[in-house]
């Protein structure tokens, strides 16, 4: 099996040469932040989306350089390492940019630096879930909620220790709660809730990550006159309502079936991933 190639810093090299070092702030400290992003047929889904929120976290961690990492910037760069892998048109791609400085806590700079990896997907096309998630709420660890929270950050622990948490217990995804017990999102997603009629989610104010499939999914409901409330959402409402699912970058919507006894429908997840699909 032939070796893959990542763009590091914007060189080519193959996957496992020694490319970091231990002074790497991203390794030692979490000081970085990341974009999990989807190629169909060719072309990056959603680029703009994705660079704007990329460019506000870098803004927000004082990361320098934020302006060139554009929809253009993120396209040409994704594009090129697809072809130099072969990689065919579909792919998973994550981008990790770092503060590339020395320093102990406080650094010397805040030049960035930035990783590329790529990795093949079967379907141009978002894929429903044929067999509906499993759930339960991890509430060993909340997340807190700060100007960081909205961030895809380097600083991934508690997502780490949720990981291990649904693997031990055989989950499927596990809900994550705020530091107030109130539903925040999942780990790997966010969260949406059908309850007589209307569709809720977190609001940003609780915590949760700024997701671009969120956006995009509030931004569909809109077009197609479905109400959606970003709200507070308290965790004992999963046994009320009708319908759960949960939504990220590289999967696009997926339907829940179960939290605890309670079984779920999905009629409108079915219904928005229709809709996203022929965007």
């Amino acid at each position: 099996m032939s070796k893959r190639f990542i763009n590091f810093n914007g060189e080519i090299f193959q996957e496992g040469e020694n490319v970091l070092s231990l002074a790497i702030r991203g390794f030692k400290y979490g000081d970085g932040l990341f974009e999990t992003m989807r190629m169909s047929k060719g072309k990056l889904n959603f680029p703009e989306e994705h660079a704007d929120r990329l460019q506000k976290g870098m803004k927000t961690l004082k990361i320098e350089g934020y302006s060139n990492m554009d929809g253009y910037f993120l396209k040409e760069k994704t594009e090129e390492l697809a072809k130099r892998n072969k990689i065919g048109q579909n792919a998973r791609f994550r981008l990790t940019v770092f503060r590339d400085s020395d320093g102990l806590y406080t650094p010397n700079e805040n030049k960035n630096g930035y990783s590329l990896e790529v990795t093949a997907l079967d379907s141009a096309y978002y894929n429903i879930n044929n067999k509906g998630l499993i759930l339960d709420i991890y509430d060993d660890i909340f997340k807190p909620v700060n100007r960081l929270s909205n961030l895809k950050t380097c600083s991934a622990l508690p997502f780490v220790m949720a990981g291990l948490y649904k693997k031990q217990h055989k989950l499927d995804e596990v809900f994550i709660l705020n530091q107030n017990g109130f539903l925040c999102e999942t780990l790997s997603s966010n969260v949406f809730l059908v309850y007589k009629g209307q569709i809720y989610t977190p609001a940003l104010s609780e915590g949760c990550v700024a997701g671009v499939m969120r956006q995009v999914v509030i931004n569909l409901a809109a077009k197609y006159q479905l109400d959606i409330i970003e709200a507070q959402i308290n965790p004992e409402i999963l046994n009320e309502v009708e319908e759960v699912f949960i939504t990220n970058a590289i999967n696009g919507i997926q339907w829940v079936m179960g939290f605890n006894r309670k079984r779920y429908f999905n009629e409108v997840s079915k219904m928005l991933l229709e809709k996203l699909n022929a965007t």
